[in-house]
């Protein structure tokens, strides 16, 4: 009987993620017509992906955006948001309060905060370029989203605030997990300040950080919903803020494909869903080795 129990999430499970996955990468086998599939082509789609124009060229740009994201939502997610976890779990007044104002944005629909921050950063009637000129730097008011050196850094940083409050809870929650009795121990040998920061607590929390980096890449390369709601299907202006996600909508929703977007839409697909298991392995296992137990 206890099985009968496991039915409904196994039925959840195959359908939802087991079926999807299979029948993307059968689909990136064929060629297609439409949405009538044609003969067995092999890795044909994945050659043509990586090797003809335009999509190789859309492919590489797309991925270095991606891997731009990852890289500048690190130091905030982990570096600033890791120190204000500590502040909030040392004896901080009103640290309640400050968890729920760093949360509050999370509660938030993806939409809203695209559209709030799309009038923030307006170029005309914006309060970013208001603030700029009223305190006498009208140098540095711009067109945040609609100029290509400034866009995709916008999105990621308005990205990062975000998500900002789970990355804080995350750290707290494994802070809080720590021990007394072994700050306790580590004071009786006189360890303390930074000795005990870096000797401790880090080494404590790398099971906290091995989740938060992880979560970190995979929100990088599943970037879709803010783009899409800020900047439109083609990742504007002029692409540079395109990313993987975007490019697969394309292909597989609209005409960057063809009359074959189902075969080249599914083999972006497979390698995305590649790419994000082969890092999150990775990770998992660089992080064990240094895992420590007390």
């Amino acid at each position: 009987m206890i099985h009968l129990f496991l039915l409904p999430a196994l039925v959840f499970y195959v359908g939802f993620m087991i079926y999807p996955i299979g029948s993307a990468l059968l689909n990136s086998f064929y060629s297609w017509k439409g949405l009538l599939r044609g003969d067995f082509i092999g890795i044909d789609n994945f050659v043509r992906l990586f090797t003809e124009s335009p999509y190789k060229e859309t492919f590489n740009r797309a991925l270095w955006h991606n891997v731009l994201i990852f890289l500048v939502l690190i130091p905030v997610k982990l570096v600033v948001a890791y120190a204000l976890a500590l502040l909030i779990n040392s004896k901080l007044k009103g640290k309640e309060f400050f968890k729920t104002v760093f949360f509050l944005p999370k509660l938030l629909s993806v939409i809203v905060i695209g559209y709030l921050f799309s009038l923030i950063l307006n170029p005309t009637y914006g309060a970013l370029n208001t603030a700029l000129k009223a305190v006498g730097l009208s140098s540095l008011a711009r067109p945040w989203l609609g100029d290509p050196d400034t866009a995709l850094l916008s999105v990621i940083l308005i990205d990062g605030w975000a998500e900002f409050g789970f990355a804080v809870l995350i750290f707290l929650v494994g802070l809080q997990s720590i021990s007394g009795e072994i700050y306790d121990a580590a004071k009786i040998d006189r360890a303390e300040g930074l000795t005990l920061l870096f000797r401790i607590t880090v080494p404590l929390s790398l099971p906290s950080i091995m989740i938060m980096t992880i979560l970190t890449f995979i929100s990088a390369f599943e970037s879709f919903e803010l783009i899409y709601a800020m900047q439109g299907t083609s990742g504007g202006p002029y692409y540079s803020t395109d990313v993987l996600a975007l490019f697969f909508y394309r292909l597989m929703f609209g005409t960057a494909g063809g009359g074959d977007s189902i075969g080249l839409g599914s083999a972006l697909a497979v390698v995305l869903l590649l790419l994000i298991s082969g890092a999150t392995a990775i990770s998992m296992f660089l992080f064990r080795r240094k895992e420590v137990d007390y």
